[in-house]
């Protein structure tokens, strides 16, 4: 598992793009066969990724739970949320099994001891995107597929930024203890997203890019809003991005993005706006 720890914008006013994309880039999500996990102590957030072939994947086998959590299991004291970005799938939490379709979603209680995933067909492979954070109660495990997200169409197409949120694990969808997940998908020929641009000093957020198209990439804008920096991310990386910092991105083509808040509220209107003109 890699460990990233917390930093501060004024040490990142001085990084190199090689710092940046050390400290805050999640350039390997899916690996055949294998479970991918960054725990960021931003908020604790453990960013997860499980591309099962031939055989089922077990989530905390290799994570060392005792030793990194200080836990028996993985969820013995936090909540978790799973979106499929690949194949037809299955997850089976305690037994209980639900199928996940692409971009179908699954949230699970804290308190499940046992949590496997495996693909319907080795030659399209589910990927299954997690994001984990500390719970302090059991909300019900529930699926939740694209069609049951609550919806808000945003942007327009003269400022390139046409695009559809789909909130899926969501207090207007579900209870959760603090976890929030979402899906954006930007219309073809649109391009920006979350622009202009915000911050929520009490919520952390991290994005997941997927979609983006084969010689193609985003660039991710993070950094103070007068200090302003950028990540290039290629198809299905993700970037941390701490309170402090905006979140936004322009890509070479359309894409889509997975988004994970965590913090002091679920409301996912909290932020503080910024206007374009004083971004530096």
């Amino acid at each position: 598992m890699d460990i990233r720890y917390s930093t501060n914008q004024r040490d990142v006013k001085r990084y190199t793009t090689e710092e940046l994309r050390r400290e805050f880039l999640i350039e390997k999500l899916f690996l055949p066969g294998e479970l991918t996990a960054t725990y960021s102590h931003v908020d604790r957030i453990v960013v997860l990724g499980a591309m099962p072939v031939e055989t089922s994947l077990e989530l905390g086998a290799t994570l060392d739970c005792r030793k990194n959590f200080g836990v028996d299991y993985f969820l013995q004291r936090r909540e978790l949320g799973i979106i499929n970005i690949g194949g037809p799938g299955e997850v089976t939490a305690d037994g209980k099994k639900f199928a996940l379709g692409h971009l179908d979603t699954l949230y699970v209680s804290m308190g499940t001891r046992e949590v496997t995933l495996s693909s319907e067909n080795a030659g399209e492979p589910a990927k299954f995107y997690m994001c984990s954070t500390p719970a302090h109660k059991a909300c019900p495990t529930t699926f939740i597929s694209m069609e049951k997200a609550a919806k808000r169409h945003l942007g327009g197409r003269a400022s390139s930024n046409e695009r559809t949120i789909n909130q899926l694990i969501h207090p207007d969808v579900l209870e959760t203890c603090q976890l929030l997940m979402g899906c954006t998908i930007l219309d073809e020929g649109s391009v920006w997203n979350t622009m202009p641009a915000h911050t929520h000093e009490r919520r952390m957020e991290v994005y997941m890019y997927f979609k983006i198209p084969e010689d193609n990439v985003v660039f991710h804008y993070m950094g103070e809003p007068t200090e302003t920096r950028h990540i290039i991310l290629h198809n299905e990386q993700a970037v941390i991005s701490p309170s402090w910092s905006i979140h936004a991105g322009s890509g070479t083509a359309s894409y889509a993005f997975i988004w994970a808040m965590c913090g002091e509220n679920q409301e996912f209107d909290d932020m503080d706006n910024l206007s374009v003109m004083d971004l530096r």
